[in-house]
């Protein structure tokens, strides 16, 4: 398989989050807006995943988000401008919510396309507060009866709808040698990019 190894992936992914309840269902289409240090990002999320993107929601509104980063950047070893970003709370003691219920791209009709934002997990219903966006099509991400390991790929749940040269600047900035352990070593962003504030726009 060309690009990030899956289950290296997944391993990588997993090891900030742990397992699962269900969110606040959103009613309607959300737009938020990721202000970082390097730019704005705004999303659209996606209503077909429902406890996924009610999850996000909920550390948005509750302000979890504010101040917190962007810190792994995943390059393709065959296309470095292709890649995967991760953020969150990297387990920070203020994370006040449990693990989610896991929506599978088979449940949703979404895929890990270019821009497609989706929950870092390890097990199926361990994803908490980590998210990724995919930069450049990352389909293998997506949940296939015919993969390794537990088949159930990651729950996307929105897309980047402006801001994709941030994203872009986010996965060419610099990143420690030596920080990160097993996979994400030497995927740590050094520094870090921070998510300054983050709000719904509609």
């Amino acid at each position: 398989m060309r690009g990030i190894d899956k289950r290296a992936f997944l391993t990588g992914a997993g090891a900030l989050v742990a397992a699962g309840a269900t969110a606040q269902t959103p009613t309607a289409t959300v737009r938020v807006v990721l202000q970082t240090a390097l730019g704005a990002i705004t999303l659209e999320l996606a209503m077909a995943a429902p406890i996924t993107s009610g999850n996000f929601l909920r550390y948005l509104d509750a302000g979890r988000l504010d101040g917190a980063s962007f810190y792994r950047a995943s390059k393709t070893s065959d296309a470095p401008l292709l890649g995967l970003i991760q953020g969150g709370l990297q387990n920070a003691p203020a994370q006040p919510f449990p693990p989610i219920a896991h929506e599978s791209t088979t449940q949703t009709g979404l895929s890990h396309t270019d821009g497609v934002i989706s929950m870092a997990r390890y097990a199926p219903g361990s994803a908490a507060s980590e998210f990724f966006i995919c930069i450049g099509d990352q389909t293998y991400l997506d949940a296939d009866p015919k993969a390794a390991g537990d088949k159930l790929g990651f729950a996307a749940f929105g897309k980047v709808t402006g801001g994709m040269d941030v994203v872009r600047a986010i996965l060419k900035a610099p990143t420690s040698p030596t920080k990160g352990e097993g996979v994400m070593k030497g995927q740590i962003l050094e520094p870090s990019v921070t998510i300054i504030n983050a709000r719904r726009t509609g």
